[in-house]
């Protein structure tokens, strides 16, 4: 469950350490973000000298949570920590990531994120 002033991992190499969310896309009252949303955030850290610098505002994919997601099968998945990747429409910004990334971004449409990924689960 990400709404806004959450802070997120970031789990690729863009260079932003941390961002914080405040808003998530896809309705006028939507509070909560889960797997595969898109949410606008701003950058809170970075690593100097990288393609993405702190106070900056980008568009993430949630690619990890910690509340449990229910599946179609009627499993659940959860993970250890709330992650994003910065995106750029449905392209990634950086070229590798980092950590395990949910099976259910590939019915959203991010099929690069899941060749980039190193495991699917």
């Amino acid at each position: 469950m990400i709404q806004p002033r959450t802070i997120l991992k970031v789990a690729d190499n863009t260079g932003a350490k941390t961002i914080r969310v405040f808003k998530i896309l896809g309705g006028t009252r939507r509070r909560y973000a889960q797997l595969g949303d898109i949410v606008v955030a701003s950058v809170q850290e970075a690593e100097p000298r990288k393609a993405v610098k702190k106070k900056e505002i980008v568009r993430a994919v949630i690619i990890r949570q910690k509340k449990a997601y229910r599946r179609k099968d009627g499993s659940y998945i959860r993970f250890d920590d709330n992650a994003a990747i910065i995106v750029d429409g449905l392209e990634p910004k950086g070229s590798r990531i980092f950590g395990p990334v949910a099976r259910e971004l590939r019915d959203r449409g991010f099929t690069k994120l899941i060749s980039l990924a190193t495991e699917v689960l």
